[in-house]
């Protein structure tokens, strides 16, 4: 995969909540596979290979 990543967040409650500039909000991890995978997002043609910039969901 490449691009950018997009992260949507959604207050579910009824309570405002507050997000802080400089805090951190979620943790995404990369991890490097021992092997070639067999099939990857570009070779399934990913609706979101080499998106650039935000990117709204794509149903």
């Amino acid at each position: 995969w490449e691009g950018y990543v997009t992260i949507e967040i959604s207050n579910t409650s009824p309570l405002p909540a507050k997000i802080y500039a400089n805090e951190g909000i979620a943790q995404l991890l990369f991890i490097e596979g021992s092997e070639v995978c067999e099939r990857s997002y570009a070779d399934k043609a990913g609706k979101y290979q080499a998106q650039k910039g935000i990117t709204l969901a794509k149903m």
